[in-house]
């Protein structure tokens, strides 16, 4: 990796905060192997509207990104990785638990239904691909 300098640096990263959320691709002649690995899916079943999920999130226990891992989170507690991965304290005090209603909120407009969570996310505003998400995180154990 080549040395960007300060102001490269924030750019890079602003750059890439800007895009979490969006599905992406690697620039030409590059490989995909490291986001590949972090979206691995235990099975064939992962839906195309993942693709957003995945530029952050890994469905492998234990294999936190950008953000947690998804493994075992439907029915689960808010923040229930504990030290394991670093949320905000807004989610933290939420007291949710990842049933289909909040999953359906949060996967809406997350910093509407937690206001102050750190996950940059604009939402999915088409309900069939919330239900498509919610179904797919159902099956991640």
């Amino acid at each position: 990796m080549r040395n960007l300098g300060s102001a490269g640096l924030a750019l890079a990263l602003a750059v890439g905060l800007s895009a979490c959320g969006a599905p992406s691709e690697p620039p030409a002649g590059e490989d995909a192997t490291a986001e590949t690995s972090l979206a691995a899916a235990p099975t064939d079943a992962r839906p195309a509207s993942f693709s957003q999920c995945s530029s952050c999130h890994a469905v492998q226990a234990g294999s936190n990104g950008i953000g947690p891992s998804l493994a075992g989170v439907f029915g689960a507690k808010a923040g229930h990785l504990g030290v394991a991965y670093k949320y905000s304290d807004a989610l933290l005090a939420s007291g949710l638990t990842w049933d289909e209603a909040a999953l359906d909120e949060w996967l809406t407009m997350p910093s509407k239904k937690v206001p102050g969570t750190k996950m940059v996310y604009a939402g999915q505003a088409d309900p069939a691909k919330r239900k498509e998400l919610i179904e797919y995180l159902k099956t991640l154990k």
